[in-house]
């Protein structure tokens, strides 16, 4: 498997985490899809069918990748959680678990045991294109996490992990290490790392005036006024 890492300076670090926070506290999947779009990124929110085990929960944080690849063999000794484990306990805070599996259905790469180790040192999610096991004990454990279906199978003898810090094709988008990641009960936005700045920032200003939408609707003010005053909905 490959795997590197390059630690980012205490500056570096600070400023990430105060992107990550931001958008955690003012955003969503539909205000930073429509800022992607005004950009011209139009390909950046994953497919449909990844869907949150929790609609109730919001996961927002950097991208940890894995890249798994089917397998059709099962031999006693293998120990294909390995990997995957050493993934989850490199996680820092904020870090979220991107796991690409393909379409074939038959890769269940997450369940509520790494859900737990992850939580515990602070991961802010998962996100898969296979499937998650364990699906109550990780809505009990209140962490966000995302994927394409669920299905009590476990990855021996079905997959392995391949590759990890590397891009991936996952959920029909591009997601590289340290990407900006949000997901809530319409999705998961995949935010480039050399776009997130302005991305954040034009994002905040649409929030904003959507605030201000509500409160002129609340106020009375017909639909038709609103959407000539601020010129969208």
């Amino acid at each position: 498997m490959q795997h590197s890492s390059s630690p980012d300076s205490d500056t570096a670090a600070s400023q990430r985490d105060a992107i990550v926070l931001l958008a955690r506290e003012r955003l969503s999947t539909a205000v930073l899809s429509d800022t992607l779009d005004g950009m011209g990124l139009i390909h950046q929110v994953m497919e449909r069918s990844i869907r949150p085990l929790d609609e109730r929960l919001v996961l927002c944080g950097r991208a940890r990748t894995g890249n798994f690849r089917d397998v059709y063999h099962f031999q006693q000794d293998d120990n294909v959680y390995e990997p995957l484990a050493e993934l989850v306990a490199d996680l820092h805070p904020d870090d979220v678990a991107v796991l690409a599996c393909g379409r074939s259905g038959r890769i269940a790469s997450w369940g509520s045991l790494l859900s737990l180790a992850a939580q515990l040192r602070g991961a802010a999610g998962c996100i898969t294109d296979g499937l998650m096991r364990d699906v109550g004990q990780i809505r009990e454990l209140g962490f966000p996490a995302f994927s394409a279906g669920y299905g009590a199978i476990e990855m021996h003898g079905r997959a392995a992990l391949i590759a990890a810090e590397v891009p991936v094709h996952c959920g029909g988008v591009w997601v590289s290490p340290g990407d900006l990641l949000y997901g809530d009960v319409d999705g998961v936005v995949v935010i480039p790392r050399d776009v997130e700045r302005e991305v954040v920032r034009v994002a905040c200003g649409k929030a904003a005036v959507e605030r201000e939408i509500v409160e002129a609707l609340r106020n009375g003010t017909p639909i038709v006024d609103v959407l000539r005053r601020f010129g969208s909905l």
